[in-house]
């Protein structure tokens, strides 16, 4: 392969990943693909999906890249955003109502589904693990998040709520707003008074 076409594609990876997609975008043939992976300059992460064999996996930029309307939430988000001690055992995203999530249960993905006026509050862009920018609730929404249903954590929500509490950045006004949304003011409204 000649060293053009071989540059063309790594320039093109964003954060480390490639995807058959791109090799397309770019007007290239995907055996392109085939050949750095003989070579053992790539390493094929998933049906169209690929990183530089001399960069750290992402776990969490790979599952954006594949599935694309993942936001990461609750537990997730917290822990991206700093306010969770504990690194998820299972990943948790949030998709528009009517995704068909057979794959990403396959992917151990923790899965929440919301309706679509719902889906875009709060939607940030925060740095994985790794420094790699990927789609997560703001810290307001997280928090709404992880108190709706019945299978919270109760010393990640206590954590992340005495944190929020402390936190000179707090968004009280967009708090509530968020929380009469997602119909979780009663549960935030306690937090708050016994933290403020």
């Amino acid at each position: 392969m000649k060293d053009s076409i071989k540059n063309i594609v790594f320039d093109s990876a964003e954060n480390g990943i490639i995807t058959s997609g791109k090799i397309t975008e770019l007007g290239l043939h995907r055996s392109v693909l085939q050949e750095l992976l003989v070579s053992g300059e790539i390493i094929q992460n998933s049906r169209g999906i690929y990183t530089m064999a001399d960069e750290w996996e992402d776990e969490y930029s790979i599952l954006q890249h594949k599935y694309r309307r993942g936001i990461y939430s609750h537990e997730t988000a917290l822990y991206l955003l700093g306010y969770s001690e504990r690194i998820p055992l299972n990943l948790h995203m949030t998709f528009p109502s009517g995704y068909n999530s057979a794959g990403v249960k396959k992917d151990n993905i923790i899965v929440t589904r919301v309706i679509e006026e719902n889906y875009a509050i709060g939607l940030a862009v925060v740095k994985s693990p790794y420094d790699n920018e990927v789609y997560a609730y703001d810290l307001e929404r997280s928090l709404c998040d992880v108190l709706r249903g019945n299978r919270q954590d109760i010393q990640t929500v206590q954590y992340a709520m005495k944190k929020y509490a402390v936190s000179k950045d707090k968004d009280i006004n967009k708090l509530m707003t968020y929380a009469e949304r997602l119909r979780v003011t009663s549960k935030v409204r306690k937090y708050m008074e016994i933290l403020l």
